[in-house]
């Protein structure tokens, strides 16, 4: 069973990493898909799309060197939970929205498509984290 949830962390640690790179690359136009949700100055958008790509990457990389782990991976769920509110937002307030978050590659994707991704990831994220509280609460126990 460790095996499967190592490939897990795998799976999920690359996806993130992956994601980071793209936005690392193309941070302004980043910053306009952060701006497309009016949530935000668009001076906070910038600051944004510098700093979320590389918090993404470094958090990516916790997962898989399993250092830092239960940082990266509290820091990932809350990413993702946020940018949930944010995109359902978003969609009852009548907007479209290009979530950005696999780069060009995901301009296409539907609203529910991209809801389906972010939700199996935000299960991912919240099974990890559980199974390493329960793994921690029965090592305290001993």
């Amino acid at each position: 069973m460790k095996f499967v949830w190592r490939i897990v962390d795998l799976v999920v640690g690359g996806v993130f990493i992956y994601a980071g790179v793209v936005k690392a690359f193309q941070p302004v136009r980043f910053a306009s898909d952060i701006d497309n949700y009016k949530i935000l100055p668009w001076v906070m958008s910038v600051r944004l799309a510098f700093y979320l790509p590389w918090l993404e990457i470094f958090c990516g990389l916790a997962l898989i060197l399993r250092r830092l782990y239960l940082g990266g991976l509290s820091i990932l769920t809350a990413l993702v939970a946020v940018f949930l509110v944010a995109t359902i937002a978003a969609k009852v307030r009548g907007l479209d929205v290009t979530c950005g978050c696999f780069g060009h590659a995901s301009q296409h994707w539907s609203f529910s498509g991209h809801l389906a991704l972010d939700l199996v990831i935000l299960a991912a994220l919240l099974a990890l984290y559980f199974r390493v509280r329960s793994g921690n609460r029965l090592q305290n126990a001993v």
